[in-house]
């Protein structure tokens, strides 16, 4: 499993490299998030010998004991999944980056219990860019106010938006919602804002995410292989 993680991740490494050569992006400019929900500490452990640093949990009571073995590595751990009320404090403090962020109150939880030694905690706010009932995220119109909103509070360092855009639609309509949030960021910026995270694009989308602006792709599947969910704890149904 080690030497297949480690060849995995050349592959993906190899074609975020060649997506920004095609798109005339900076080098190196798009950060890799290995996503390893239902995944084993030692999964991670191998990914991270491999070159992962950056790594992308979607339940906290997982994270948690990976974090737990992991102490030893040097992560830049990364919570992208829904986030639960009774859970804003050990996110608050467990972790260097939020990407789904979409509600004031959770916003301010995570402020309010950012404990003071620490750095103001990397947020990105989540649009429901395809507008999918089921989907988490903010609308684009209520974007600049809750912007600013989040701008206001101390503790929390907005860095940018992510998305999760419907993945059942033509390459063309995918590729419309990763530059409509890319143009949205730009708008932000123009209007004040001083952001520089647009965190879009999966395992199957990386090219298209990477064409359209992104600058982090977060990615389980092509690194890690299919998921069992079965290996799961059980606050994470």
């Amino acid at each position: 499993m080690s030497l297949q993680i480690a060849e995995n991740l050349e592959r993906v490494n190899t074609r975020i490299k060649a997506a920004e050569k095609a798109a005339n992006r900076i080098p190196g400019i798009v950060q890799l998030i290995a996503v390893s929900k239902t995944r084993s500490a030692n999964e991670v452990r191998n990914a991270v010998a491999a070159g992962a640093q950056h790594i992308g949990e979607n339940y906290l009571q997982e994270a948690l004991d990976k974090q737990a073995e992991l102490q030893d590595l040097n992560i830049v751990w990364h919570f992208i999944g829904p986030i639960q009320s009774n859970k804003t404090s050990a996110i608050a403090n467990h972790f260097d980056w939020v990407h789904s962020v979409d509600r004031l109150k959770i916003a301010k939880r995570l402020n309010d219990q950012r404990e003071a030694d620490k750095l103001p905690l990397n947020i990105c706010i989540q649009v429901n860019i395809s507008h999918e009932d089921s989907k988490s995220g903010i609308n684009l119109d209520q974007l600049p106010e809750f912007a600013n909103e989040i701008n206001s509070l101390p503790n929390l360092k907005l860095r940018g938006l992510m998305a999760i855009p419907n993945p059942n639609q033509e390459d063309s309509e995918l590729q419309a919602d990763f530059e409509r949030l890319r143009d949205s960021l730009e708008d932000l910026n123009q209007n004040g804002f001083s952001m520089d995270t647009l965190s879009m694009g999966m395992s199957g989308d990386i090219e298209l995410a990477i064409a359209a602006g992104s600058t982090m792709v977060r990615v389980g599947a092509a690194i890690f292989g299919p998921r069992n969910y079965s290996n799961s704890t059980t606050d994470n149904k």
